[in-house]
């Protein structure tokens, strides 16, 4: 391809033209479009809207297993006999001192994660008083994930200052019954639909390598697109032994950064997460997901451990992009002995390594 190919992809980007879908497959599969300039056309886009900054999720896995749910990618799902930590949901004192601890590791948003299909009136309007203290608190911006979520709730949430509410896809709506059986697409669907009705902001993205067609990953960026996700966390399918999905299919650091230019370019104004399986997918290119990228998460995952924070500052440093946060450069990138999970592994022989109840529950 020659230059003009690039340059018209970031053109029409910018001018909000959305890319056919043979387009879109053809970022994906042709061998003949090449990676770095495809990544810095995804860079122009990026850097229309976000300039270099980076924004840093810390994610709080705040309710742990026992989900009567069956997504056969998760570890907390009733079909999976991955050991993890289980525990109901954490009290408002101990979730309240993890958004402390969040955003003095530089955090500007903080999700909160809880296992279940879904809240009772009563647990919504529960998570809103803890959204109120936290953002009484602290300077964060707050994400919450619940479930599905109806009109009721949403509301709730969004009369107690909740700035985003996080609701993945995950896989395309002909994929979805392969997937999960115990909700359906469209139930995810109203989900987000409930959030925007409400005046939320909605998160919502997918988990590449669950041995779904490169054509189903172009459909989901399109279905993102026309709900109008503020924000897409891009997950890349990570490992654990006991889950009913275990093996990642397809998952090149080559072909996760094309996955990540393709939802660049597709949603041009969104922020676009380069999210769970950066560092065991991506490996010596992870610092290239930030041309297309411009937020990622801080200390891991829901179950799954991350890399330490202060190289993952330091990577966004290094790269010349700047971190969104009120503290010092310098004091982020600083080792916190404090920090749990700092220098252990995240990659256990071929599977992702497992938080242990330290990393969970930090403050306890």
């Amino acid at each position: 391809m020659d230059h003009t190919f690039y340059a018209e992809l970031a053109n029409d980007s910018l001018r909000g033209l959305e890319p056919a879908d043979a387009l879109c497959l053809q970022l994906l599969t042709d061998p003949e479009i090449e990676l770095l300039p495809l990544l810095n056309a995804a860079f122009t886009v990026r850097k229309a809207h976000w300039g270099k900054s980076v924004q840093v999720h810390v994610l709080n896995n705040a309710a742990n297993g026992k989900c009567p749910e069956d997504c056969c990618y998760c570890t907390q799902a009733k079909t999976s006999d991955v050991d993890i930590e289980e525990y109901p949901m954490k009290s408002s004192e101990e979730i309240l001192a993890e958004a402390g601890r969040a955003y003095a590791s530089g955090a500007f948003r903080y999700c909160m994660v809880f296992s279940g299909r879904g809240p009772s009136a009563s647990r919504a309007a529960q998570l809103a008083e803890l959204v109120v203290k936290i953002k009484s608190t602290y300077p964060l911006e707050v994400c919450v994930s619940a479930g599905l979520v109806d009109d009721e709730k949403a509301k709730i949430l969004a009369d107690a200052g909740l700035d985003r509410l996080n609701h993945n896809l995950n896989t395309s709506e002909e994929n979805y019954a392969d997937i999960c059986t115990t909700h359906a697409y469209s139930d995810r669907i109203e989900t987000l639909r409930a959030a925007k009705r409400n005046g939320l902001e909605t998160c919502s993205g997918l988990i590449a390598g669950m041995g779904e067609p490169p054509s189903s990953l172009v459909e989901i960026a399109k279905t993102l697109r026309e709900l109008g996700a503020e924000s897409i966390p891009v997950n890349f399918l990570l490992p654990f032994e006991g889950n009913v999905l275990v093996t990642p299919t397809g998952l090149t650091p080559e072909y996760c950064l094309r996955v990540l230019c393709m939802y660049r370019f597709v949603n041009p104004t969104a922020e676009i997460r380069c999210a769970a399986g950066r560092e065991f997918h991506l490996r010596s290119l992870e610092v290239m997901s930030l041309y297309a990228a411009n937020s990622l998460f801080l200390h891991g995952y829901l179950n799954a451990k991350g890399s330490a924070a202060n190289r993952t500052y330091q990577m966004i440093v290094d790269a010349g992009f700047e971190i969104e946060s009120d503290f010092s450069v310098d004091g982020l990138i600083a080792p916190r002995s404090s920090a749990p999970h700092e220098d252990q592994p995240i990659i256990v022989g071929e599977t992702s390594a497992i938080k242990t109840l330290e990393d969970l529950r930090p403050t306890r």
